[in-house]
Formats: C-alpha cells, structure tokens, sequence
C-alpha cells in the first residue's frame, strides 16, 4: 500500500471521487502542510497554521495507479485558481499535491506540465507539487462528510460552484 496526499480546497468535496474503486482502501480528510502540531478546523480556516485541508488515499498502486489518482485530482478541482477553489478562499483551500517520492514527485510533475500544453485552460495551473509532511486527520464529523450529511453535502458542492465547474470543464472526460 502507498499514500497520496492532495489538496483541492473543501476536503468534504475531495472524499467522494476517490472513494469507491477497488484498490482504493481508505480517503481521510486531514489538514497537512502547515507548522502547528494537531490543529483544529478552526485553527486551519484562520489561515494562520499554513495548513491546507487535503485528504490522504491509501491505495494499492498494482490495482490503482498513481496516474489515475492524479487524473481524478485534476478532474475535481479548478487548477488555475490560485488562492482557493470555489467560494472557498484563503491559503486553506489552495490547491497542492503533496508527494510521498521521487516516483510520486515525477509523475505529479508530468500530470500538471501534460495539464498545461493541453492548453485546457486559458491559464497556467497553478497546483503547488510539494513534499508531503505530517498528516493531522481532521474531527471525526468532517470524515465521510457526504455520506453523512448527504443533503448538505450536495447542497454546497452545487452551491460553491464546484460541479458546475466540473461538469463545464471536465464533463467530457467522464
């Protein structure tokens, strides 16, 4: 089993995509990347911890390739937005792929430079590709969010603006 670690704004939105497919064994929404041990959702969404909301997949890498994690990253985010994603602002929703090794690193690199010549949008992505550094699984009523408040769940991922971005920008690939 590897980990892969990304951040794409509201981590409630990044459960559900990486969520159902064999060799998929486990997605966490945590907080990474910031400089305070254990923060809390408060803390992160003061933007003072320097931490982004992410989810962490353990996944099997022989039945679901790292190229495939990436692909439905890109797919579910806006990449050129480089200060949040959606209605969500600030440096806890920015975007980032936090790679666990020089294999991971690579490849991220490649996905976002493909992204980019693809000229699928009108500006540069933005996506930070950074080493991944602690991981902090965030309070156990964001976990499973849109299985557990699925009419919220839906509520916001419409009313952000998400999938409606998703559906203009990526409803071909799907």
């Amino acid at each position: 089993m590897e980990k892969a670690t990304f951040a794409g704004g509201c981590f409630w939105c990044m459960v559900k995509p990486f969520d159902s497919y064999d060799g998929i064994e486990q997605v966490i929404s945590g907080y990474t990347g910031g400089h305070v041990e254990n923060p809390t959702y408060e803390q992160v969404c003061s933007n003072e911890t320097g931490h982004y909301e992410a989810v962490q997949i353990t996944f099997n890498p022989d039945i679901f390739p790292y190229e495939k994690l990436l692909e439905i990253f890109w797919m579910n985010i806006d990449p050129t937005d480089d200060n949040g994603q959606f209605f969500d602002r600030g440096t806890s929703y920015q975007t980032a792929i936090f790679y666990h090794s020089d294999e991971q690193r690579v490849k991220a690199e490649k996905s976002k430079a493909d992204l980019d010549a693809s000229k699928k949008f009108p500006t540069k992505v933005a996506t930070k590709i950074i080493p991944a550094s602690e991981f902090y699984p965030a309070e156990a009523y964001h976990q499973d969010y849109y299985k557990k408040n699925p009419t919220h769940y839906n509520r916001y991922n419409v009313g952000s603006g998400r999938a409606a971005f998703i559906e203009k920008n990526w409803g071909d690939l799907k």
